[in-house]
């Protein structure tokens, strides 16, 4: 899941540089993604059946409205892609990413919000936590501040927020409809519709993108989406929200290092730095998960 952020970061930051506005961007990759489940659900018994079911818990009010709510932060993840990566780069964009969601994700699980109930927030949990956010602080060495305005840096912290409460609003819709294939359509078509409401504002304001470029990669980063926050919903559950989001760092810092070693940003923070935060962001993984006590007999 992490591979597949990063990539559709770089994705969606290009397609946004290309064509000059990360809204109209961010909708043709929301939108190519809600196509293919909308596809998809119709084809596939069991996205009938969760569709069904989806219906069903609408119409007799047995699922609250903000299960449905979960498109709101994916609209806003793949905006600020669109608005800052091209810029900043993957690995600065991961990082800001890396400290909203670990900080929530610890939040979350103690609260007991995700589909795993109460999940323990442990020493080694916190410590995981606090490593995750030292990353975040060797990202910004380098004179970056100076290069980067503000609010760029911002954004991708708030979407870090955001995605924490989305994995775990999708491990519990998932559970109601019993196939992650409907929780990920509903966030596609929420994520659609506040994305095209923006875009066209956007566009009032400054008029339309004189043109879409040509090269099918760059129209992929909302297929990579389906599939990752498919993965989401259906992992969840086993794993609370805060470990999932720290494995998924592990793949998306190292991804985001080579694709920003091989094609740099114009204010990222240089390949030496981002080595180090991707040590250092991994770590915290480990320190995470692994079982540093011997469980009693």
């Amino acid at each position: 899941m992490g591979v597949l952020t990063a990539i559709q970061a770089r994705i969606n930051g290009q397609l946004g540089l290309r064509i000059g506005d990360g809204f109209v961007a961010a909708v043709i990759s929301f939108g190519s993604g809600l196509v293919a489940l909308a596809v998809l659900s119709a084809a596939l018994p069991a996205g009938r059946r969760g569709f069904g079911a989806l219906v069903r818990g609408i119409r007799n009010r047995s699922l609250p409205w903000w299960m449905l709510g979960g498109g709101l932060a994916g609209a806003l993840t793949v905006a600020t892609q669109g608005l800052a990566v091209a810029v900043i780069g993957v690995s600065l964009f991961t990082v800001g990413v890396v400290a909203g969601q670990t900080l929530n994700g610890l939040i979350l699980d103690r609260i007991g919000y995700g589909p795993a109930g109460v999940v323990a927030v442990t020493m080694p949990r916190v410590a995981g936590g606090a490593l995750a956010l030292v990353a975040v602080g060797i990202s910004l060495q380098g004179g970056v501040l100076d290069r980067v305005p503000i609010w760029m840096l911002l954004l991708p912290f708030v979407a870090g927020v955001g995605i924490a409460w989305q994995q775990a609003t999708n491990g519990r819709l998932r559970q109601r409809v019993g196939t992650p294939l409907t929780a990920t359509f509903v966030n596609f078509l929420g994520g659609t519709v506040v994305l095209t409401i923006a875009a066209a504002v956007h566009v009032a304001l400054v008029g339309a993108p004189a043109s879409l470029p040509a090269d099918a990669w760059l129209y992929l980063g909302g297929i990579v989406g389906v599939i990752y926050i498919f993965l989401s919903a259906a992992l969840v559950a086993h794993t609370g929200v805060l470990l999932l989001g720290l494995g998924v760092v592990v793949g998306q810092l190292a991804t985001a290092f080579a694709l920003d070693t091989i094609w740099p940003a114009d204010a990222g923070p240089g390949w030496a730095t981002e080595l180090l935060m991707v040590i250092v962001a991994g770590s915290s993984v480990i320190v995470a998960v692994a079982p540093w006590r011997r469980p009693h007999a």
